[in-house]
């Protein structure tokens, strides 16, 4: 099979939506499929055509930035030669080439499935508000087109505003875990570089950026060291220079006071996150908003037995709720962020569970081989109809399944 992925940023860009793409991308390919990421140039140095990991990644010129969008004159072009040379298209959502990709699709007569990451949400603003209502216009046209829509959990797709209005075309995968184990080696070396000698570790994985709830959780440090006062804050991520974000600056009054239980690490090649998590004896993901839709650091650090605390959004919730594996807290509550941390530190062997049974939920094969089957029946010819328990239903309590954890 010929598979075209779409998607505004690529390698070596660094996020959960291109982990996702570049995981699934390299398993379709190691498959045999032959598999195609088109992208943005978002970045001078980088080829506008090269192989990586068995994948033909094709990079288009951009003109110039909106925001974090990227606007490319010569899109359409590329794209639509691109289609013709494909089985199927997947495009990943927010992009604001979701409707084009719909239409280009619809001329070349091919099937194009969606895969919804997370809503879009831009800072305050005239112009922002301009841009946001463009774009959902673009997804709104790109999801009346497109043969079948992915979403990572039943509680996000039921309720995205985007996803409920394209209920019968929704097929629920998890999303691609790969996480290659801890060494002995990259251990010792992930314990020189944070210097917690043997006191308790919260982890924090992403980039600082707006959604992500940063602030939140430097206003629960201090609340936690009146429990844990030898406790050690550790940040893996790109923190200054984040495209168009201003956490970094924005925090540096917090930073400065507790800068002795803080370490930033900066971004962490993926074969060494491992290690990472398995030092932290638990994760934080304090996310705001659904720009957040479930958090695949919360899995990984699962796996190395290290449990996560969550805020209480559709879809981030999920890992917590499906293993039991940490606990739910409101949203943007340093208070409560700070006792759960305390308890969940206190009584981590309560909230553990066994690798098997984390990986058994969440694996690479199975997100590929859903993939493989959801793609071969686009390619069919007639109408399709999603089996059993696939298609997403609106729960009959708005608030359904909207509870948090009780780890």
């Amino acid at each position: 099979m010929k598979v075209l992925f779409v998607l505004t940023y690529y390698r070596p860009h660094v996020s959960g939506l291109t982990l996702y793409v570049q995981r699934l991308a390299k398993a379709l390919a190691a498959q045999g499929h032959q598999v195609t990421v088109l992208t943005s140039h978002y970045e001078k140095p980088f080829p506008y055509r090269e192989e990586l990991d068995g994948v033909t990644v094709v990079r288009v010129p951009v003109l110039f930035r909106v925001s974090k969008g990227a606007i490319m004159p010569t899109f359409w072009w590329t794209a639509l030669r691109l289609i013709r040379q494909h089985d199927v298209v997947s495009v990943h959502l927010p992009q604001f080439e979701a409707g084009l990709m719909g239409v280009l699709c619809r001329l070349a007569r091919r099937p194009m499935v969606l895969t919804y990451h997370c809503d879009l949400e831009l800072p305050p603003g005239l112009f922002n508000r301009i841009v946001d209502r463009g774009i959902a216009a673009m997804n709104a046209v790109g999801g009346a087109l497109a043969d079948a829509i992915v979403a990572y959990t039943h509680d996000f797709a039921n309720h995205s505003p985007f996803l409920r209005r394209f209920r019968d075309k929704v097929r629920v995968i998890p999303p691609p875990i790969d996480l290659p184990p801890a060494t002995e080696e990259g251990l010792a070396l992930m314990r020189q570089r944070i210097p917690a000698d043997g006191r308790p570790i919260v982890g924090f994985a992403a980039r600082f950026a707006a959604e992500k709830g940063v602030e939140h959780l430097l206003d629960a440090v201090p609340l936690m060291l009146e429990d844990l006062p030898d406790l050690h804050v550790a940040f893996a991520g790109q923190y200054q220079d984040v495209m168009c974000e201003t956490v970094w600056q924005d925090c540096q009054p917090r930073i400065q006071r507790l800068s002795e239980h803080l370490t930033f690490l900066g971004v962490i090649p993926p074969a060494e996150m491992a290690n990472f998590f398995t030092l932290c004896d638990a994760l934080t993901v304090p996310s705001v908003n659904s720009t957040e839709s479930f958090g695949l650091v919360q899995v990984e650090a699962m796996l190395c037995g290290t449990p996560s605390v969550a805020s209480n959004l559709p879809g981030v919730r999920e890992p917590v709720r499906m293993t039991g594996m940490g606990e739910v807290v409101p949203i943007a509550d340093p208070e409560a962020l700070a006792q759960a941390l305390v308890r969940v530190i206190r009584n981590k062997d309560r909230y553990v569970r066994p690798r098997e049974e984390i990986a058994n939920r969440f694996s690479l094969d199975h997100t590929r081989s859903e993939y493989e089957r959801l793609f071969a029946d686009v390619k069919r010819p007639g109408p399709r109809h999603l089996s059993a328990g696939e298609a997403v239903r609106a729960p009959a309590n708005p608030c359904e399944g909207s509870q948090p954890s009780q780890g």
